[in-house]
């Protein structure tokens, strides 16, 4: 069953809005460049263009192979950095590769010969793929949302003789260290720390924006 226009267009809107925010990020901080922000960004932007609702802009016969060829590369490079062992570890490459395939895998069978009548259907439609291969695209990005999700929830209190201990270490008194360079060098790594993390924090909040897409739009086909 096709998503609702209603449902298309809260697709566009939120992973537009998620893609759009990695994309400034991106161009402004380097270190949202090394938390992968360009390439959240593309797939957030591709997600949004394909929910697109094809009676109000119906898509041009190339674009769906557009999608596969971008996506087909993105996934080639995912798999040449998993390979090489680039970055943070491989996870994150891992979850590009999925995703660049799940992507792929949504626009192959619109952007075929035989599919190109009914294009016209609503963007990402997964109808014409395999039924197992579309249940497990789904299952992972949905195991994968619920997963990041629970991560964004605040630890629980600590227990009491946690906090005791804890407490005791504060009290504690510690020895004066200043920094080689002065208070200034202390400050610049403080912030550059909290822009590492502020970075991350906005892209893993796309991934999940992405893969609770990816999981409408596979779950519609």
């Amino acid at each position: 069953m096709d998503l609702s226009a209603v449902a298309q267009w809260l697709l566009v809107a939120v992973c537009g809005v998620a893609g759009l925010s990695c994309l400034a990020r991106a161009v402004r901080s380097a270190a949202a460049r090394r938390a992968g922000a360009g390439g959240e960004a593309v797939m957030a932007l591709g997600m949004a263009t394909m929910a697109v609702p094809a009676a109000v802009l119906p898509p041009p016969r190339w674009a769906w192979a557009g999608y596969a060829a971008v996506f087909g590369a993105a996934a080639a490079r995912a798999l040449w950095r998993m390979a090489m062992g680039m970055g943070r570890g491989p996870g994150r490459y891992a979850h590009h590769l999925v995703g660049s395939v799940a992507m792929v895998y949504m626009a192959v069978p619109v952007a075929a010969p035989a599919a190109v009548a009914g294009a016209a259907h609503h963007a990402g439609h997964a109808g014409g793929g395999l039924p197992a291969v579309t249940g497990a695209l789904l299952a992972y990005h949905a195991v994968w949302a619920l997963r990041a999700g629970t991560r964004l929830v605040p630890p629980e209190a600590q227990p009491v003789e946690a906090q005791a201990v804890e407490a005791q270490a504060v009290d504690a008194p510690r020895p004066l260290a200043l920094p080689a360079a002065g208070r200034g060098a202390g400050h610049v790594a403080v912030t550059g720390g909290g822009r590492e993390a502020d970075a991350s924090g906005v892209v893993q909040a796309c991934r999940i924006v992405t893969a609770v897409a990816m999981v409408a739009m596979l779950g519609a086909g």
